[in-house]
Formats: structure tokens, C-alpha cells, sequence
């Protein structure tokens, strides 16, 4: 059965590149891992829905949720604030 996300993305090396894929069938926890990604640097190189990669608009929509919610954590820790009151000062996703 193919799974519902699949996000395929690169690991740096010093010498090389290592492509590896990551599968789930529960769209926060695709978007959480693609946020991880974004946190961490990683090369990015499609997210796929069913197989098929996805649409640039789609695709695009992942990315700055995950981007959200990483900014979001970020904005909290750095302020010492909760996530409640993130949201409504800046409005983040969280």
C-alpha cells in the first residue's frame, strides 16, 4: 500500500549526499517532520500525496506551515513565552 506523504530529502556531507525518504499517512506529522527538515537544513526535494509529487501551490503550503511552526517555537523560546500568547501577539502557527 503506497502511504499517503512521502517527503524525500538530502543529507549534506562533507564528500557527499545521502537521499533518504521519510512515509506517513497523517498530514500534521508529515508537515511536523518537513518543519524538522527546515529546522535542521536539509535539502528538501519533493513531498508526494499518493505517489504522485505534489503541486507547487501544495507543496508551497507545507513549507510555510512547517515554517510557521518552526518560527513559532522559536519566537516562544526566545521570549520566554507561551504558545497561547504567541499566537496572539504574532500569529504564528503552532
Amino acid at each position: 500500500m503506497i502511504p499517503k506523504y512521502t517527503v524525500e530529502y538530502t543529507a549534506q556531507f562533507k564528500k557527499h549526499a545521502h537521499t533518504s525518504r521519510f512515509s506517513t499517512d497523517d498530514p500534521i506529522t508529515c508537515s511536523e517532520f518537513v518543519e524538522e527538515l527546515l529546522e535542521h537544513g536539509f535539502g528538501i526535494q519533493a513531498v508526494k500525496h499518493d505517489g504522485l509529487e505534489l503541486p507547487k501551490p501544495d507543496f508551497d503550503k507545507i513549507i510555510k506551515t512547517a515554517a510557521s511552526m518552526l518560527a513559532a517555537k522559536r519566537v516562544c523560546a526566545s521570549l520566554g513565552i507561551k504558545p497561547e500568547e504567541e499566537r496572539f501577539r504574532f500569529g504564528f502557527t503552532a
